[in-house]
């Protein structure tokens, strides 16, 4: 049987005869030697294998990147196998994570220890130890971030470059090249369309990151078929739109040697890189360039032709030979000579740095500086104050003194308050409006991006940085896929949401999040604090800060809040809730006041206990996830509700999820929210004053002093409710 190969037809005996000839080189058209065309026959066969030994997964985009791989690790890429986390390594994205056999495969060849054969035989299988998920998760070595949802791989390269970018700046010397790193990211069509992918390659292209090449597996199918289904665009010419530089490979399929010669000039490039390398997805199986090839084993018969053509034994499966092992051979090697070669200038820079040598060696350990926590104001204005506003009181003293924070915004400075006295935006020197040691960024109106993008500045190096990202509350739900991404993988990124509530104005249902804070009380490993005042929203950053291996979002107010203190405490927001305003020695009702609205709650409740006689216990409710953390005894001592104490929230959201916590809620009736209105106006529209409440509550009471069943029943008071029966 015969394959055709670029221009040339082969035997299926031909391998093997070739392999002998070592380093002799094949033809010009094919750019490899015949070592490297039995490296890249073994790799594809191996992935094929892969697939269908459990008769599922992804081989065809594998298989055809095959040769791009061979440039990479082989050739172009400074890493270390066996010490995986050298910092100044190039860094490798796979944004098009669902080829992870590409990387896993790699991997195993290239010596690292973790990978072995028989954990690459994991691959799809039903072990629980397996270090091959669908998609690559950053807790393995080898893999930078974890890659799911497409475009978001490319954003958090960005990222990475952005981190190497500022390191660089701030502490390379004209003698001490301490940062160098290069950041390598695949992307394939659907990378290039997602919307994430496409903000960032623009950021990426205006903040002109020349540390950053992407290189595009160009196989023209996607799930649904060919690509000219939905895309007719010059991939080329937009991407030269946005500052990039552009190569283009006509046979990236075999051509190796090509592949490496434009890796290695996109070094020399000003700006990111381009690197558009045509392949065939599953090439060399019965199903090559179909779509067909992406997402499915091939079939047995299909992988036995491919063996046969190639020149191996059908009946055998996983062959790695002693050549190709061989060919591998000298990176752990070659590795750890880079890392010692660092460990030496780093002395050599410690030497003649003393400062910047220890605040580098700190930076490497993810040391935060002494007594940060005294950079926190414990003094605010008396009189009432946007928790926006102190937000901004608590981080510019901090972001001005740690060097760990790289500070942005889409588009909001005015609105968000994170720009500090003195601040240096990020940006290329050749703008001449900051430069690359500059710590605030200017994501422009790229919420998604700017997530994602803070995802590969916290993925950097373990506490290099604490990115902060800040936007209205609503915008975060353009966010949420990133956001999401940064808390799976237990990345420290605070957002500072602003607006966060009905208080926040004119702008009318669009802008009012009255069913966010659900999804991110549900979202795993993230925080999300709404503090009530000054003295909370300080307790929020210290809790944010802490979490070293947590995402956070900060949700804060547009319009001015009474300052309770001292009746809040911000020891009290690490707990997730505390006892604000006790009463002795028994209650009749606990008030759940939550973020912009405890000073409602105050109020409500000093209303009910003055016109109604009622006990009326105050908890002040900031985070749950917090509060879940704490002990049982805890929880039962603030809530109280096996004392039989009925509880009711306060918060203008969707209840969802305080059933858990409370009997009943004061919340919005999702059906019938949104009005343009300025924010005293909304709140005294949707029925948040505090005697409207008071009078609904007490209604309640009453209802379930006849009727203690009603308590089993979690009941929204909500406007809609409000002339009802509940």
């Amino acid at each position: 049987m015969k394959q055709e190969r670029g221009d040339e037809i082969y035997g299926q005996n031909v391998v093997r005869e070739l392999a002998k000839e070592g380093e002799k080189k094949d033809s010009v058209a094919t750019g490899c030697t015949l070592k490297e065309d039995l490296v890249l026959k073994t790799f594809r066969l191996l992935v094929a294998d892969l697939c269908q030994q459990f008769k599922g997964g992804h081989p065809g985009g594998a298989i055809g990147m095959a040769a791009i791989g061979v440039a990479l690790w082989k050739y172009v890429m400074d890493y270390a196998p066996h010490t995986p986390d050298f910092v100044d390594r190039d860094r490798f994205v796979l944004s098009n994570g669902h080829t992870c056999l590409f990387q896993y495969c790699f991997l195993h060849l290239t010596g690292y220890k973790a990978m072995t054969l028989d954990q690459l035989k994991s691959y799809h299988s039903h072990r629980v130890d397996a270090l091959c998920p669908g998609h690559p998760e950053i807790e393995h070595q080898g893999i930078e971030v974890t890659t799911g949802p497409l475009g978001q791989g490319i954003a958090n390269a960005v990222g990475l470059a952005v981190a190497s970018k500022n390191l660089a700046a701030t502490f390379n010397k004209p003698d001490f090249d301490m940062i160098r790193g290069r950041i390598w990211c695949m992307v394939g069509d659907a990378c290039l369309q997602e919307g994430v992918g496409l903000e960032a390659i623009s950021f990426a292209g205006h903040m002109r990151l020349n540390n950053l090449t992407v290189i595009y597996d160009n196989n023209q199918v996607t799930c649904d078929g060919l690509v000219s289904l939905t895309n007719t665009e010059d991939v080329n010419m937009k991407m030269r739109a946005c500052g990039w530089n552009v190569i283009d490979i006509p046979n990236g399929f075999f051509d190796v040697h090509n592949i490496v010669k434009a890796l290695k000039s996109s070094k020399e490039s000003d700006k990111p890189t381009f690197v558009n390398v045509h392949t065939i997805i599953g090439v060399g199986s019965a199903v090559a360039g179909d779509a067909v090839a992406h997402g499915a084993a091939f079939g047995a018969d299909d992988v036995s032709n491919m063996k046969k053509v190639y020149g191996f034994l059908p009946e055998e499966s996983f062959v790695i030979s002693d050549e190709v092992r061989e060919f591998f051979s000298d990176l752990p090697a070659r590795g750890e000579t880079l890392v010692q070669q660092w460990e030496e200038r780093l002395k050599g820079y410690v030497h003649a740095y003393p400062e910047m040598g220890n605040d580098l060696k700190a930076r490497l350990q993810g040391e935060l500086p002494e007594k940060w926590e005294t950079l926190i104001p414990h003094e605010f204005p008396n009189k009432p104050t946007a928790s926006r506003a102190s937000s901004g009181m608590v981080l510019n003293p901090l972001a001005k003194a740690c060097k760990q924070f790289l500070v942005g915004t889409a588009d909001l400075s005015p609105s968000v308050n994170m720009a500090w006295q003195g601040k240096v935006d990020f940006e290329p020197p050749e703008l001449e409006t900051g430069s690359y040691h500059g710590r605030y960024i200017h994501y422009g109106v790229r919420e998604h991006a700017m997530a994602a993008i803070s995802n590969g500045i916290a993925a950097y190096h373990p506490g290099m940085f604490i990115p902060v990202t800040s936007s209205f509350f609503m915008f975060y739900l353009y966010a949420a896929p990133a956001v999401r991404m940064g808390a799976l993988q237990h990345l420290q990124v605070i957002h500072v949401a602003t607006h966060d509530t009905i208080g926040m104005g004119e702008d009318g249902p669009t802008h009012q999040p009255i069913e966010l804070a659900a999804l991110y009380r549900a979202m795993p490993n993230l925080l999300y604090i709404r503090p009530g005042d000054s003295e909370e929203t300080a307790g929020a950053w210290s809790v944010a800060i802490s979490a070293r291996h947590s995402s956070s979002i900060i949700s804060t107010s547009r319009h001015t809040l009474p300052q309770l203190m001292p009746l809040t405490r911000r020891d009290g927001v690490s707990k997730g809730a505390y006892v604000l305003r006790q009463c002795s020695p028994t209650a009749d009702l606990t008030i759940i006041g939550v973020g912009s609205e405890l000073s409602l709650a105050v109020n409500v409740a000093d209303a009910l206990e003055n016109q109604s006689a009622l006990k009326v216990r105050i908890v002040s409710f900031p985070c749950q996830r917090l509060f879940e953390a704490q002990t049982v005894d805890y929880r039962e001592e603030v809530l109280q509700r096996r004392a039989g104490v009925p509880a009711v929230v306060i918060e203008p959201y969707a209840a969802n999820g305080w059933e858990r916590y409370a009997n009943a809620a004061v919340c919005m009736n999702t059906s019938r929210f949104g009005q343009s209105l300025p924010g005293p106006t909304a709140y005294k529209f949707f029925g948040f004053e505090t005697a409207l409440i008071a009078r609904r509550i007490r209604e309640y009471m009453t209802k379930i002093r006849s009727d203690s069943g009603l308590l089993k029943e979690f009941t929204e008071m909500t406007h809609a409710s409000l002339d009802h029966t509940y």
